[in-house]
């Protein structure tokens, strides 16, 4: 069944300077594009807006002089056949766009052709499914809850009700402009004075459990209690708690759900200040946190399947939270994958939420490749009609979404960023002579053998020139190339490290929209160093026939989750520990 719709995933407009304001009218809607500076305005669709032949337009204002009234023009943007990025120009104005096609098959095993629409990142099929992780929170009044959620999806604020009694209500799902993958529905706990939460959380839980649709059930749920001080007379358990996990709970049964002990750097300080010797805090702490915290909850809940974590999310004393993460991820994947081998939109949201554990993104772009593209890079068949930029272009898409920055200009989806990543994989072939040329930049005595520009710079000076000019193979048919799967290999470990590099670097500053400096930074240090030329290298001793497509997707796996993954990232962000990467201005790709 077919469908005049087609879906738009992002909108640019190159103007002059005087222009001040730019909404995207999409019928009688209107949505407004995010001004980037020197009259460009963009704006990247996480869920792309479906619509009709001739509903798109662009509305501009410009400033005037002698306080006349602004000046607002109307550009009606005609949509060619087919999907990609499409431009046009009007009067002094130049707009460029990317549609596709709606609806494409969503047979996870199908390939379209050239002829049929183009191709859809797999990824989108799984959003469409599941926008959001939906998780439910629940802890008394100063719990920690905001910290907590903070900490995990890369927040400067989730919205948690700031913590203060009866702000909190738990039908509300709350969604962070920042991170807007999961939405977040916070409870009360069952302290004093809150009988009735109780049967509010009971109610909601088993409502949702209800819902038709998988996008609207709770996918998890985290009961967050404090650390209790014995000293200070503090109990673990209020009341309510005591009831609820007390009794045979078929609320929670079948639901992915985690009893976070929070707080846990309050218990160190407390140990420390009574003049325990600080060697010894962890062991003692452990020991505290097993007699006062895990056996009671064990008690109550006898033979429910319920985890438990302690955590803290004080930024002098992080602990816990990668666990957190494993463990939630871990639950989830097991309730809401019904078939081996396939990949359910319900992990995946939960992969791409997180913002604290890097090995979670990179197996959940594993399981998104196997499903369609990364099988079919053995075969140009899978792959008629289109070129080398467009098979790269939609692996790009899928791994980028699973990672899951807060990207709001969208420089991770940018020309540049995938011209960069392209002449990087192109070098896995040097000896083919299709490798770039670098500018002629000063070396860091640091890098490895290749030219690359000293990071601690004003500006960061990247090591390819712009544009593809030497990587003429990316505009080829597929089909006419042979042994394209080393490009594919290094192009998909590649942008991989990088993203991993990137995500280190923001670390807690998840909230933070990406720069281009940022980015720049992490695409360099990866470039300059042996751990590139480490995966390159086996890539070209990495023998196998064109029908091999499972052992290349092995020897991928191998390459992105190598033991030493972790100590190669340390490495290569120490490199770059003097820039100064909180200044808050962004620079050019390019100068």
């Amino acid at each position: 069944m077919t469908s005049s719709s087609r879906q738009l995933s992002y909108i640019e407009l190159r103007g002059e300077k005087d222009i001040e304001c730019v909404n995207l009218v999409v019928g009688d809607v209107r949505h407004s594009i995010s001004p980037q500076g020197g009259g460009t305005f963009s704006r990247r669709f996480d869920e792309r807006l479906s619509f009709e032949i001739d509903q798109l337009s662009l509305e501009a204002r410009r400033r005037t002089r002698f306080f006349r009234t602004p000046e607002t023009k109307v550009y009606p943007i005609e949509v060619q056949s087919g999907s990609g990025k499409q431009a046009i120009k009007r009067d002094k104005v130049d707009i460029t766009f990317e549609v596709s096609s709606q609806p494409v098959s969503t047979d996870p095993g199908s390939l379209p052709t050239a002829t049929s629409g183009g191709l859809k990142p797999t990824t989108e099929d799984l959003i469409e499914q599941c926008p959001r992780f939906r998780i439910l929170v629940v802890g008394k009044t100063g719990a920690g809850k905001s910290s907590l959620i903070d900490r995990v999806f890369g927040t400067d604020t989730a919205g948690v009700a700031n913590d203060q009694p009866g702000k909190a209500q738990i039908g509300n799902g709350l969604i962070s402009s920042q991170n807007d993958r999961f939405i977040l529905h916070d409870s009360q706990g069952f302290e004093p004075g809150e009988g009735r939460n109780y049967d509010i959380v009971k109610s909601f839980i088993e409502a949702k459990k209800k819902e038709p649709h998988i996008k609207d059930q709770l996918h998890a749920v985290w009961f967050c209690f404090p650390v209790p001080i014995i000293d200070h007379g503090e109990r673990l358990l209020e009341e309510g708690a005591e009831t609820f996990f007390g009794e045979p709970n078929e609320a929670v049964r079948n639901i992915p759900t985690v009893v976070v002990f929070t707080k846990y750097d309050k218990l160190v300080t407390h140990m420390l200040g009574k003049g325990h010797p600080e060697a010894d805090i962890e062991a003692e702490a452990e020991q505290y946190l097993q007699r006062h915290c895990v056996e009671p909850i064990q008690r109550f809940l006898k033979d429910q399947d319920i985890l438990h974590v302690a955590v803290s999310s004080k930024p002098s004393r992080l602990r816990g939270l990668d666990e957190l993460t494993n463990l939630t991820y871990d639950r989830v994947s097991k309730s809401f994958t019904s078939q081996p081998n396939t990949i359910s939109p319900v992990p995946f949201a939960a992969a791409g939420a997180q913002r604290v554990e890097p090995k979670v993104k990179i197996e959940s772009s594993i399981n998104v490749g196997k499903q369609r593209y990364w099988r079919a890079l053995a075969s140009s068949a899978n792959f008629r009609g289109f070129t080398m930029l467009d098979c790269l272009g939609v692996i790009h898409a899928d791994i980028i979404s699973v990672w899951n920055f807060h990207d709001p200009s969208g420089y991770l989806s940018s020309e540049e960023f995938r011209n960069l990543m392209v002449n990087m994989a192109a070098e896995v072939d040097a000896s083919t002579g299709s490798s770039p040329a670098t500018t002629n930049l000063a070396r860091s005595g640091t890098f490895s053998g290749r030219p690359v520009p000293l990071m601690a710079a004003t500006i960061v000076i990247l090591p390819f020139v712009a544009g593809l000019a030497f990587v003429r193979w990316v505009n080829e048919s597929y089909q006419r190339l042979q042994n394209m799967h080393p490009k594919f290999m290094a192009y998909i470990v590649d942008l991989t490290h990088v993203l991993n590099i990137l995500f280190a670097l923001k670390g807690s500053e998840g909230g933070k929209k990406l720069t281009r400096r940022e980015i720049k930074l992490a695409f360099n240090a990866y470039y300059g160093s042996s751990w590139m030329e480490e995966v390159h290298e086996s890539i070209r001793q990495f023998k196998c026939t064109i029908t091999d497509h499972d052992e290349i997707i092995e020897k991928i796996e191998k390459l992105v989750l190598k033991t030493d993954r972790e100590a190669h990232v340390t490495s290569v962000v120490k490199e770059i520990s003097s820039v100064d990467l909180h200044l808050e201005q962004d620079e050019e790709w390019y100068t």
